[in-house]
This record gives structure tokens, sequence and C-alpha cells, in this order.
């Protein structure tokens, strides 16, 4: 797995603000935020010291670009060294860049994926049934929602069409119903960055990647920053029962988002997030390549539309939160078995990337060999305490 800056940064990184944190082994070990400037990496902790602290304030980009600060490295040896099967502990290297947000989810945000969803639940996790189960489904429905905009009155008169016909679903009604499914994903602090090994569950036998662009959004509700994000998903678990979300979802490593925020600015908004186009790709130890995309043209929910349905008068986020916006992708590819369709192989390297974000790499293992996730939210706090960062 080689991580290497003119593939991990943006194509426009002159021009864009880049903030994360590193793990940084001396005088004191612990996480730091980080800001890059220019080939290298600098600590900016002292005015910041977390994440969600920084993406508070207003002149976080004047921090990030302008503030003293502390050299750490050089940018090109901090990314080698955030591989985990090579990376030296006592040097700098990326972890996920957001602490104590928390990590939301959106679902079923693209028609593509709702059909997907759909073949999930009626095969009932088989990925041996997927194939028949799909035939039927596109010719009762058809392969095209595009055109249903979620909550509309022409939503509502497929619900009514489909319940006639015996095959509305859960899915189906937060994919074209007027409330958007957003789960919480994993807990505060748990999340990985790039270079980490990914887990899957290691009961899960049909399982693929989840390209999608992350929202990092603050305590008032507004969106502040993007990234990208791996949203490991196990398609059987989640397939067998809608109930079985949580464990479909929430595994050690199962969340990858990385390998920086960049900051919202006059170059780069909320447009540019609406208009990326992400590509994933797989390459495996078998020597089995995918490569996918997934275009925010085609969603069906608008960024902000679902981030406003997450926070509000109902529920807020003081730390604010981080928020996976969904995918189209849903591979179909064939490995191995005819009609079985995509699952990971331990040992998988994926690749999440789009031009103005650059691109987020890990390597497949199993939650329960994968490096065990023990620095949570009171590690942190005697961390920032032992650097003088907090009283």
């Amino acid at each position: 797995m080689r991580i290497e800056v003119d593939a991990s940064l943006p194509a426009d990184r002159d021009a864009a603000i880049l903030v994360g944190r590193a793990w940084i082994g001396q005088p004191v070990p612990g996480p730091a935020v980080v800001a890059v400037r220019g080939d290298r990496v600098v600590d900016i902790s002292a005015h910041a010291p977390t994440v969600s602290q920084l993406l508070e304030r207003e002149d976080a980009a004047r921090i990030a670009c302008e503030a003293p600060a502390q050299p750490i490295g050089a940018l090109a040896d901090i990314l080698a060294n955030s591989d985990e099967e090579s990376r030296d502990p006592a040097r700098p290297f990326l972890l996920a860049p957001c602490d104590l947000q928390v990590i939301k989810a959106a679902g079923v945000t693209f028609a593509v994926s709702l059909i997907e969803r759909l073949i999930e639940e009626r095969a009932r996790g088989n990925a041996a049934q997927a194939e028949s189960v799909r035939k039927r489904i596109v010719e009762i429905i058809g392969g095209d929602l595009r055109a249903i905009e979620p909550g509309s009155e022409k939503a509502a008169k497929l619900k009514a069409m489909l319940i006639e016909q015996g095959m509305w679903s859960q899915y189906l009604e937060v994919g074209i119903g007027p409330d958007c499914e957003v789960f919480t994903k994993a807990p505060v602090m748990s999340s990985v960055g790039t270079g980490a090994d990914i887990g899957l569950h290691p009961g899960s036998r049909w399982n693929n990647p989840e390209p999608e662009v992350v929202l990092a959004v603050n305590s008032r509700g507004k969106a502040v920053a993007a990234s990208l994000g791996n949203d490991v998903n196990l398609r059987d678990f989640e397939g067998r029962s809608a109930l079985l979300l949580g464990k479909a979802k929430d595994n050690n490593a199962s969340c990858a988002i990385g390998p920086f925020l960049r900051l919202f600015d006059a170059r780069y908004g909320i447009d540019d997030v609406r208009g990326a186009e992400i590509t994933v790709k797989v390459e495996g130890p078998d020597q089995f390549r995918l490569n996918g995309r997934s275009s925010m043209r085609l969603i069906s929910r608008d960024p902000l539309d679902i981030a406003a349905q997450t926070i509000g008068p109902t529920h807020q986020y003081p730390d604010g939160f981080m928020l996976f916006l969904g995918t189209m992708f849903a591979p179909t590819d064939d490995r191995g078995e005819k009609g079985a369709g995509f699952t990971h192989m331990i040992g998988d390297v994926v690749t999440v990337a789009t031009p103005r974000l650059g691109a987020l790499v890990n390597r497949v293992g199993l939650s329960d060999k994968v490096s065990p996730w023990t620095f949570g939210i009171a590690s942190l706090m005697g961390s920032l305490a032992r650097r003088g960062l907090i009283a």
C-alpha cells in the first residue's frame, strides 16, 4: 500500500486549506490538530486543542494558514508512515481528521443504492440469490428512480402502487419518503484515518466498501468542511434484518475518514460537494481489480437537507458531527462464484478518491484482528492536559 503526496492531496492542493489530526510521539504521545502548509505539516493545537473546537471558530482558515505553529515533519514522510503495516509509532502518522464530533451517516440517498438495499432485503442477505431478486425488482419498479423527488406527490403515488403490489419496503420509505435515514455510524473517536487497516466482522460473507463524501458540520448546523469516507458495509447482516444495522455498520475499524478535512472557502464549498465525482478502486491479493464510481450529482437529497434533518430543535450536537452522505456504489461484479457478486478478501487495498479532496487509502482486515480501539475521550483529555492544552 503506497500513500503518496500527489495522490493523497487535492489536485488544486496549493488552493486548498487542509486540516486534520496526526499522532505525535514526542515529547508527550497523543493526537495533535494539524494543518498542511506547503510540503510540511504543522501542529496548531495551541490555538484549537481539538478539531471540533477549530471548526467552531470563524477564523479557522486563518489559524490553519497563518497562526504560529510547531512543525512536526514533512508531509511525504508523515503520509508514508501512516501505513499501519509498516509505520514507526514513534514518528508522526495521520489519524482520522475528526475527534469529538459524533459520526453520523445517511442511508439510501441514491436510487441505485436503494435498488441494492431492496435486493439485500428480499434475498435475506444471501448473495447467491441477489441476481434473480434484482431482475424481479427491476421488472416491477423499473431500474431508474432518479426522477422521483423524495417526499413529493409523485413519490406518494409510487408508494401507493408498490403497497398494492406487495413491494413496499422500509428502504423505499427512507429512499423516496419525506424523512431521510440518518444513523450513528460509529462512536466518537473510533474512526480510523488513511493508511489504517479497516475491519470486517469475521462473521460476514457478503460485504463491500462504500465511497462517500463526509461533511463536517459544527454545533450551529453549518457545514464547514468536507473529507472522504469509507462506510464499510456488511450486506449479509443488514440484508437478514434492518435491525442488525448496528452490527452491519459499527465494528472495530469499520469507519474510515481522511486524509484531511478541506475547509470551505471562496475556492471550495458545498457546490463542489454537490458536483463531486468519487471513484473507488479495490486491489486484491488475488489480483482481482475493481473500479467503481459514485456521482454526487445523482444524489436524491441535497447534502444540506440531510444535514438539516440531522441537527435542529429535536437534536443538538454541541461538538458538531461528521456526516456520511451516502453512495450510489453497490458492486455486482462476480468475484469467484458466478452470480454471487462482489465481496471483500482480507488484504484488499481500497482507495476512495475525488480530485478536490484527494484520496483515502486503507487495507481490509478483520475487526477482531486489526488494531483494537483503545484511545477514547478520556485518553484524549488526559493527553491534552499533560501537554498543557487544557486545564
